[in-house]
């Protein structure tokens, strides 16, 4: 029990610290992903979704490095790309299977709290992962 409150207090300190990678909630046309920081330009995203053409309910993570700070991006921007893994549960009669792929995107906060983003990804995993859609500053 020590030990699982060592862990949720570290995730709580974690997302409070950093501010670049953001805590933030990412809902699009295929799915739902939660935004954790876990060090200045860096994030871990739990992630439930599917592919364009419902196949596949995925769960997963992503992790993404935010190359804001290197490339000295304006901050109402952000540009990110990184890999994810998850399981891909097969729907009318598609098989079910790890995967991996990676992804690349980028997002536009018109105010403090609210953005829209983008984002190119690859395998079954990624596909869920892609798309279109609005991100919530947590």
């Amino acid at each position: 029990m020590k030990k699982l409150l060592l862990v949720v207090v570290t995730v709580i300190a974690s997302v409070t610290m950093y501010g670049q990678a953001a805590s933030q909630l990412n809902f699009g046309l295929v799915g739902v992903s939660y935004d954790i920081p876990v060090a200045t330009d860096i994030a871990v995203s739990p992630f439930a979704g599917t592919d364009f053409d419902f196949n596949y309910l995925t769960l997963g993570v992503k992790g993404s490095y935010y190359f804001d700070n290197i490339l000295n991006i304006l901050p109402a921007f952000d540009f990110y790309a990184g890999l994810n893994a998850g399981y891909a549960l097969g729907l009318d009669n598609n098989g079910s299977d790890f995967d991996f792929g990676g992804q690349v995107g980028g997002r536009w906060f018109w105010n403090d709290k609210w953005g829209i983003y983008l984002e190119l990804a690859g395998g079954k995993v990624g596909g869920a992962g892609g798309g279109l859609g609005l991100t919530m500053k947590l």
